[in-house]
C-alpha cells in the first residue's frame, strides 16, 4: 500500500527533481518558488549532489548549460520575471541541443508585478521570449501529485529530446500543501554517451571533440540546423501531446483550462451538471507541445467553448487556432493575481445556456 506525504507543493518538485536523480541544481530566489531552493540547499549536499546559489538568475541558467552540457541532470527554478532574464540562454540551449529542466512557478505581473498566483507567462514559456525558430517543451499540472509526475516527465522529454523543458506552475501550486504520493522515478534517461561534452578520455577511449554551440556562421551551417530542430520538433508534436478530456463526449459546452485552474473547472463541470447544464473539460497537459488536432476532435458538436484563465486569453489564441473558427469561443480572465471563483464560472455557463443563438460545431 502506498502512503502519502503532506507536502508543500514546491518542496514536492524538488523532492521529485532528486528522486529523477538530479545532480546539479543551480538557483536565485524569487518568491513564489524560494522553498525549491532551500528543500535544495538542505538535500543535495546531504546526497553529495552540487547545490550552487548563483549571484543571479543569469548565472544560474548558464551554469543550467555547463553542467548540462556534459550529460549532468540539471536543474534551475526561478518565477515569471526572472525567467524572463533566462530567455535568451534556453533559445542557446535548444539551438545546441542541450537538455536542461527550468521550473517556473508563476508570479503575477507584468513587470515585477506581486507574488500572487498568476498564469499570466503561458505566452513566454509556449511562444518564448529568445530569438530564432526554437521551442520549450512545456508541462502544466493541475495538483501537487501531478506536479511529481510531470517533473519526472520533464527530465524525460528534456534528455530524449536533447531540448530545454519546462514545468509550469502557477503560485498556488508552489504554495499549497496536499497529501503527495512519491512514486520511483521509472523513467529511463536515454544516453548520453553519443553527443555529451564529457571529456575525451585517453588511450584506447579516446574520442574526437565535441563542441555545443549555438553560434554558426559557417556556410550552411544554419539553415541545416534549423531544418534538423524542425524535424526534432515535428516529432515533439506527433508522439509528447499530454491532455484531460473530462466528460467531453455528450457536452453542450466545452470549458478549457490549463494548471490549477482546470482542477476549479473540473469542479464547475460536475456542478453543472447537477443543475441539466452539459460542460465538459479539455485541460491541455503539455503546453507545447499544444493539443490541436485533440481540442479540434473534442470541440465536435458543442454549442461553444468556454476558456478559463488566470491571464487575459493568452492560452484562447492557441484554441482558436485549433477549431479553425468552428465555434464562439468565450473567456472568463483574472489579471493580478486574482483566482476565478467557481460561481463566476457557474453564472458564466448559465448565460452561455440561455443563449439561443448558440451554434453547434
Amino acid at each position: 500500500m502506498s502512503s502519502k506525504i503532506l507536502m508543500k507543493g514546491n518542496k514536492a518538485i524538488a523532492q521529485a527533481a532528486i528522486n529523477a536523480g538530479l545532480q546539479c541544481y543551480f538557483g536565485y530566489p524569487i518568491t513564489p518558488q524560494n522553498e525549491i531552493g532551500e528543500f535544495m540547499s538542505d538535500e543535495m549536499p546531504k546526497l553529495g549532489r552540487t547545490y550552487i546559489s548563483a549571484e543571479s538568475e543569469l548565472a544560474a541558467v548558464n551554469m543550467l548549460i555547463g553542467a548540462a552540457s556534459t550529460g549532468t541532470l540539471s536543474m534551475t527554478s526561478s518565477s515569471s520575471c526572472a525567467i524572463a532574464l533566462m530567455q535568451e540562454a534556453i533559445s542557446a540551449m535548444a539551438t545546441a541541443e542541450i537538455p536542461g529542466v527550468i521550473i517556473s512557478v508563476m508570479r503575477a505581473g507584468p513587470g515585477l508585478g506581486n507574488i500572487t498566483p498568476s498564469q499570466g507567462d503561458y505566452f513566454q514559456a509556449t511562444k518564448g521570449g529568445g530569438n530564432g525558430d526554437y521551442r520549450t517543451i512545456v508541462l502544466a499540472p493541475s495538483n501537487i501529485n501531478e506536479a511529481v509526475e510531470l517533473t519526472y516527465k520533464t527530465f524525460y522529454l528534456a534528455f530524449k529530446y536533447r531540448n530545454p523543458a519546462m514545468l509550469l506552475a502557477d503560485g498556488m501550486i508552489g504554495q499549497m500543501m496536499e497529501p503527495v504520493e512519491l512514486k520511483p522515478f521509472n523513467l529511463k534517461i536515454p544516453d548520453t554517451s553519443t553527443w555529451a561534452a564529457d571529456g575525451v578520455g585517453e588511450g584506447a577511449a579516446k574520442r574526437p571533440s565535441r563542441k555545443l554551440v549555438s553560434l554558426h556562421m559557417q556556410g550552411d551551417d544554419l539553415p541545416k540546423l534549423n531544418a534538423k530542430l524542425q524535424h526534432k520538433y515535428n516529432q515533439i508534436q506527433e508522439n509528447e501531446v499530454l491532455y484531460e478530456e473530462f466528460m467531453t463526449d455528450d457536452a453542450d459546452i466545452l470549458i478549457t483550462a490549463f494548471g490549477t485552474v482546470g482542477r476549479m473547472a473540473r469542479s464547475a463541470v460536475l456542478k453543472a451538471r447537477k443543475q441539466g447544464i452539459k460542460a465538459g473539460l479539455f485541460r491541455p497537459i503539455t503546453l507545447w507541445p499544444f493539443p490541436s488536432e485533440q481540442l479540434k476532435s473534442s470541440a465536435q458538436g458543442k454549442k461553444a467553448i468556454l476558456d478559463i484563465e488566470l491571464n487575459e486569453g493568452q492560452m484562447m489564441l492557441d484554441i482558436k487556432a485549433a477549431i479553425e473558427g468552428a465555434c464562439p469561443v468565450e473567456l472568463i480572465s483574472k489579471l493580478g493575481g486574482e483566482i476565478v471563483k467557481e460561481h463566476e464560472i457557474m453564472e458564466k455557463l448559465l448565460r452561455m445556456t440561455s443563449q439561443k443563438e448558440a451554434v453547434k460545431c
